[in-house]
């Protein structure tokens, strides 16, 4: 897209606010929500966007405030992107939200490692990725829902196995808030959020406003300090 283009979506600037807006409501309703956002959250650098981003979608500013960034995961994402790596995702929710305006293709863990859910009696999204192995090396993770899942991913890149960056926001009080503790103790890209809360929304918001900025041109932001 070129600097300054608004050929696609509500945008303010340069800065796409929402792809799909695509009518003179859609438009006004996302500007409105962003702009609430902007006030609420801050706008200083890239992470205050998937801040912002996310709260909207759960409709809680609190969540700003429990989203983490470790070694980078923006601008890793931005390049997984541009090496047309490919994303997985923990369940066909997050998959269905994400955003085709890039070249990488989008998979769910959920269509691999059957026979080995099966023999090992664990669940079928870590099965799906403890299948994949050597194929997440550089690839994107997006996992939502499945704390068993990220855990898998965590021992996995504890092996060896990198993925580029790894969006790990699972829901729930059984392993979610300590599997994305465990994410934030490695040396990969990650975003992640404190305690049990997370999800669906939260997983495709973070995704898409990397995606977003993978679009943008001129976009030279650099990180807030402290995330």
């Amino acid at each position: 897209m070129e600097k300054g283009s608004s050929r696609h979506g509500d945008t303010t600037g340069n800065t796409i606010i929402e792809p799909g807006a695509v009518t003179r409501e859609a438009s006004d309703i996302a500007r409105k929500s962003r702009a609430l956002a902007r006030g609420t959250v801050g706008d200083s650098c890239p992470e205050d966007r998937i801040r912002q981003r996310c709260s909207v979608a759960v409709g809680d500013f609190a969540m700003a405030n429990l989203l983490r960034f470790k070694n980078d995961p923006i601008e890793a994402g931005i390049r997984a992107l541009r090496a047309g790596a490919p994303i997985y995702t923990d369940i066909r929710m997050v998959q269905a939200g994400i955003l085709h305006a890039h070249r990488s293709q989008v998979y769910c863990a959920l269509d691999f490692g059957h026979e080995l859910a099966v023999k090992k009696g664990i669940t079928r999204t870590s099965a799906g990725f403890l299948s994949l192995g050597k194929w997440l090396e550089g690839s994107i993770v997006v996992i939502g829902n499945a704390p068993s899942a990220l855990l898998s991913v965590c021992d996995m890149a504890k092996q060896g196995i990198r993925p580029g960056l790894v969006i790990g926001v699972p829901v729930g009080f059984v392993n979610a808030a300590e599997s994305k503790e465990m994410l934030r103790t490695l040396d990969v890209p990650s975003i992640s959020t404190e305690g049990a809360r997370g999800g669906t929304p939260v997983a495709v918001s973070a995704m898409n406003e990397v995606i977003i900025m993978y679009s943008e041109a001129g976009d030279d932001k650099g990180p807030c300090d402290g995330v």
